[in-house]
């Protein structure tokens, strides 16, 4: 059956999983160094920003929804000046992600009202949700920025609009409206 709740589930775990593909587009044409670069002192890396997605996703679904330990250290997240290679950077959102849409893939609907304490606010499930995928969605947008400003490189997401390809397919198990 149908209903808004299980759409807004089953949407948001495909926007996770289509903009881990699009960070994974992004650092395939990056070198290892590029990765770790930051345009400014006060600017993050795109290192930085998966180890703080990762960070977010962790902490707001797999603590906040699914009760798993708050391990956390934000501040580690932007502090970071590289130390950990593209291929680890990927491994540990890949698992967040895989882990957090498995948590998401299983969620009770009747869960999205109750109300949850994830880095010191008291926000329901569904705003939690709602929070990492816009959270997620607006550091891939600067991924893909970044990327696109140090390499140059057509990333081709939108191509299809064009009519220049086919569009792309669906996240796994999922159809994009």
């Amino acid at each position: 059956m149908v209903t808004a709740e299980n759409v807004f589930l089953e949407f948001s775990v495909a926007k996770l999983r289509q903009y881990l593909a699009r960070i994974h587009a992004c650092l395939d044409h990056l070198g290892e160094e590029q990765v770790w670069r930051r345009a400014s002192e006060s600017s993050n890396s795109i290192g930085n920003l998966c180890l703080h997605l990762a960070g977010n996703v962790r902490q707001w679904i797999l603590h906040g929804i699914g009760g798993e330990p708050d391990v956390r250290r934000r501040d580690d997240e932007f502090a970071a000046r590289g130390g950990v290679a593209k291929a680890e950077l990927l491994a540990r959102l890949d698992d967040t992600v895989r882990r957090a849409c498995g948590q998401l893939e299983a969620l009770p609907p009747h869960r999205l009202l109750e109300t949850i304490h994830p880095q010191n606010y008291s926000v329901t499930v569904l705003e939690a949700i709602y929070h990492v995928v816009e959270h997620f969605s607006g550091h891939t947008g600067q991924i893909i920025a970044a990327t696109k400003a140090m390499t140059g490189a057509d990333l081709g997401f939108y191509r299809h609009l064009s009519g220049a390809a086919e569009p792309p397919p669906p996240p796994a198990g999922q159809e994009i409206p």
